[in-house]
């Protein structure tokens, strides 16, 4: 008989890639990941990995026992699940991945809704960029996660996660003041010769807004990047740059910034996945149906989300 948490080790070096890298994710030494490993292999009576370099690689018959490994997992949320529907009351942990405009604009109504209404479930949220965020949600390290795409960028898939849309909204170029502006912009073309804030290589956003400059006929000036929307804002508002921003930015937030209409009006969709293996969780059904009615008092109250039932 094959151990279980053996297989489970199994399944997140594959995963994740490398020993290390298991161990970090399960609190292990590399050490004792790899006599797990070993272990599995003897009971298993084939080889399970092989050199390559300094990594190891799965052979055929590991990607067998990933796969049982995964259906095994998913049983077990099933199994969680149906335990957990027998209870009277909605209890349990769910860890959910969230991006930044997300977490300022609907995680209070929904943190303080699921404290009043569920208050035996324990949220726990991590601020991640949604491309990692999928991929961590499908495997495990996430119950649920809020993520966003851009017009003509699709989202990551992945396989065994749902996806519901939660809202959309529009993105637009930001403009400092006209009394700080280093010289006089009004449109997305006459941007072109500004300074602009992005996030880094790699994201959704930094893509969309890259092509949409080109599309207009210019390369823009990106003298500054980082995450943090709060930053680039800053950047905004003092005069020294323009960027896009999306409309969920601004919940609850004046700001002196001008907020120019984009060719085409674009807009933005912000979803939820979670695996479908964990769907029938009360806990995560719970938040789920939270999240989807901050996203409702949003839209009623785009300057400031109305406050919990």
């Amino acid at each position: 008989m094959l151990d279980v948490r053996r297989l489970v080790i199994l399944r997140e070096l594959s995963v994740r890639g490398t020993i290390a890298a298991v161990a970090d994710a399960m609190n292990f030494t590399p050490s004792a990941v790899s006599q797990q490993l070993a272990t599995l292999e003897r009971e298993a009576g084939v080889p399970l990995l092989r050199k390559a370099g300094r990594r190891v690689q799965l052979t055929p018959q590991a990607e067998v026992l990933v796969a049982a490994a995964g259906e095994v997992l998913d049983t077990l949320d099933a199994a969680q699940a149906a335990l957990e529907s027998t209870l009277t009351t909605v209890q349990g942990r769910v860890r959910v991945a969230v991006f930044q405009s997300a977490a300022l604009a609907l995680m209070p109504f929904a943190l303080r809704a699921m404290a009043e209404e569920h208050p035996d479930v324990r949220v726990e949220m991590v601020q991640r960029e949604p491309e990692s965020a999928l991929y961590e949600t499908w495997a495990r390290d996430f119950d649920m996660v809020i993520a966003e795409q851009y017009p003509a960028h699709a989202a990551p898939r992945h396989p065994g996660l749902d996806r519901r849309d939660l809202t959309t909204d529009a993105v637009r170029l930001a403009l400092p003041p006209v009394d700080v502006a280093l010289r006089p912009v009004s449109t997305l073309a006459e941007a072109a010769a500004m300074p602009w804030v992005m996030e880094p290589r790699g994201t959704a956003s930094r893509h969309f807004a890259e092509q949409l400059c080109r599309s207009t006929g210019f390369e823009p000036d990106v003298r500054f990047e980082t995450a943090d929307l709060q930053t680039q804002i800053r950047l905004v508002e003092s005069g020294n740059a323009v960027c896009l921003i999306p409309d969920l930015v601004w919940a609850g937030r004046p700001t002196p910034a001008r907020l120019v209409e984009l060719p085409g009006s674009p807009r933005r969709t912000i979803f939820t996945s979670e695996r479908e293996s964990g769907r029938r969780s009360p806990a995560v059904r719970a938040f789920r149906e939270t999240l989807e009615r901050a996203a409702v008092a949003q839209r009623a109250h785009p300057d400031g989300v109305a406050p919990a039932r």
